[in-house]
């Protein structure tokens, strides 16, 4: 008997497969406390450009892509850029020991398999998504990345 639709969706839910968000898709809204506590909740940020980065403490592309993220933050914040980045570590105390050592200017949280799933999945780090400023997948970037061509998409989209 073939299996429903229904059914295997169910099932690979359950193990972890996820459906990929492509541009133009809405990205899925979360909540959750920032390093600092505070509450961080993606749709606070509807207005503005969000660039949203999977990244670990562990993965040294992710903490070379960070000064630059920083600096985006600070140069591009004023026209309408936000950046936030979503720490896939398993341990809340290493995000906090590397962010100790290396400041970001941009909010932190910790994400988990749920929020993982819920773009997609996390397959590889760094993972970066811009989300434009009605809530939707503007680009997906997986991997070591041109962080120049990333840049140039920024400016155009905050010029829209």
């Amino acid at each position: 008997m073939p299996a429903r639709p229904a059914a295997l969706a169910a099932l690979l839910l359950l193990c972890g497969a996820a459906t990929a968000m492509n541009v133009g898709d809405a990205a899925p809204d979360f909540s959750r406390p920032d390093l600092a506590g505070r509450p961080l909740q993606l749709a606070d940020y509807r207005g503005k450009l969000v660039l949203l980065n999977f990244w670990a403490s562990w993965c040294a592309p992710c903490l070379e892509e960070m000064p630059r993220f920083s600096r985006w933050q600070r140069q591009y914040g004023a026209r309408g850029l936000q950046v936030i980045g979503v720490s896939m570590d398993d341990d809340a105390a290493a995000v906090r020991q590397h962010l100790a050592r290396h400041p970001v200017a941009y909010p932190a949280i910790i994400g988990d398999a749920k929020l993982g799933a819920a773009f997609g999945g996390v397959m590889g780090l760094p993972l970066t998504y811009l989300i434009d400023r009605q809530g939707r997948i503007a680009a997906r970037y997986q991997g070591e990345n041109d962080l120049a061509a990333i840049e140039a998409q920024i400016r155009a989209l905050l010029a829209r």
